[in-house]
């Protein structure tokens, strides 16, 4: 799935990502590292995976889409 990044912090390495939709969905420290990415800027667009349904949905990786 692709998806905006939104925000994203150094230091913790976390941050949100925005759907197509305009959902913004949380990311944390092991899904960043999952993607093998050391900088994440706003407004890039990236390749998410995710797993679980409603409140238990959560990004499992997030990576730089390219074309």
């Amino acid at each position: 799935m692709q998806a905006t990044a939104y925000t994203y912090d150094a230091e913790s390495r976390t941050g949100q990502v925005l759907l197509d939709d305009g959902t913004p969905v949380p990311f944390d420290a092991p899904a960043f590292d999952a993607g093998g990415l050391r900088l994440l800027r706003p407004g890039q667009r990236v390749r998410i995976e995710m797993e679980g349904e409603g409140e238990a949905r959560r990004i499992t990786l997030v990576t730089l889409h390219t074309f």
